[in-house]
């Protein structure tokens, strides 16, 4: 073999080699990041969980920090291949496919249950059923309970597109969720009385029940708790047959099973960054706490950074018991 064939080789081999090692260590171990990043599907309390994480990171652990907004089909996609490393919301009962199949196949891991008192499914404010006295509003619908009890009361809930019937406005478009409420619509027998919408954006969900509520008006829609709507109307959670798992199982036709929301990691996670996965491990909020922070970013006009940070002076008995003193401490004076 001449000289120049044998240097060609080698150049070809040591190419090949740097390939075959790119996005792991010399000895094929996963490499140790510098910048995590963290999934956005799109609601305030995941931004809020998000915004949090990544103070502790970057002023507790010294790690540059970032977010991928997208779809929660597309960002649980990205956590399996690798392209974000921690989602802070991961709504395990709405995606239970899904979530279930990246477990089992070792692409993502669990690491922390963040809350689990949480509730969702159709909401009707509450003057709806019992009136209030004090802006002179009658009760609309006073025998109103259940979902099918909504069969009685159409005209309550107008679509202004056609008056023939009733208006249920349902998950914003792209959320998993979305195709269970649709099914559930049906389940239940409303679509001979109800059309069933998909607003373009949570934004636009909510645009049309402050809209209603403001006018004593009737409204009827999906949402779930925690959130600053929930915190801050007076809303009532129209009752579903106890959950089974067989019925949910075959067409939805119960509440909602118990939703465990779960922080949740890139398989690789714990060997690049052991100490982040160790702090995720211990992180745990409820509901209550959530939407403390949810309100104020309503009521202020706050970004889910602002209110994390106000969140975090509140509450610095919960969230230093997360993190070792020298970590607590560091992100503490970020905080003066």
């Amino acid at each position: 073999m001449s000289r120049k064939l044998l240097i060609l080789v080698a150049v070809l081999l040591l190419a090949l080699v740097g390939c075959s090692s790119e996005g792991s260590s010399g000895d094929g171990e996963p490499e140790k990041l510098d910048k995590i990043v963290l999934a956005d599907a799109g609601w305030d309390s995941i931004r809020f969980h998000n915004s949090i994480a990544q103070r502790i990171l970057e002023e507790g652990f010294g790690y540059q920090t970032d977010v991928t907004a997208g779809s929660t089909a597309a960002t649980l996609e990205g956590l399996r291949q690798g392209d974000i490393n921690v989602y802070m919301e991961v709504w395990t009962d709405n995606v239970k496919e899904l979530y279930q199949e990246m477990t089992d196949a070792g692409d993502i891991e669990t690491v922390s249950t963040n809350f689990d008192d949480n509730s969702q499914g159709l909401y009707v404010p509450t003057y709806v059923i019992e009136g209030d006295e004090e802006r002179g509003i009658e009760p609309l619908a006073p025998d109103l309970k259940t979902v099918e009890d909504l069969k009685k009361y159409p005209e309550v809930f107008p679509d202004p597109e056609d008056s023939s019937k009733g208006l249920i406005v349902g998950a914003p478009t792209g959320w998993a969720v979305g195709e269970t409420m649709s099914v559930k619509v049906d389940t239940y027998g409303l679509g001979d009385t109800f059309n069933y919408i998909s607003p373009g954006s949570d934004s636009s969900a909510v645009a049309t029940l402050v809209d209603a509520y403001e006018k004593g008006e009737g409204w009827v829609g999906y949402y779930w708790s925690p959130t600053w709507v929930t915190a801050k109307y007076d809303l009532t959670l129209l009752e579903e047959p106890e959950y089974n798992e067989e019925q949910w199982n075959k067409d939805f036709g119960t509440a909602f099973p118990p939703n465990d929301v779960v922080v949740a990691v890139h398989k690789d996670m714990p060997e690049q960054a052991p100490e982040v996965v160790e702090f995720l491990k211990n992180y745990q909020t409820s509901n209550d706490l959530t939407e403390e922070a949810l309100k104020y970013m309503n009521e202020n006009d706050a970004s889910a950074e602002e209110a994390a940070e106000w969140w975090m002076k509140e509450h610095e008995d919960v969230w230093t018991s997360w993190v070792s003193e020298d970590v607590a401490e560091k992100v503490k004076k970020s905080l003066e």
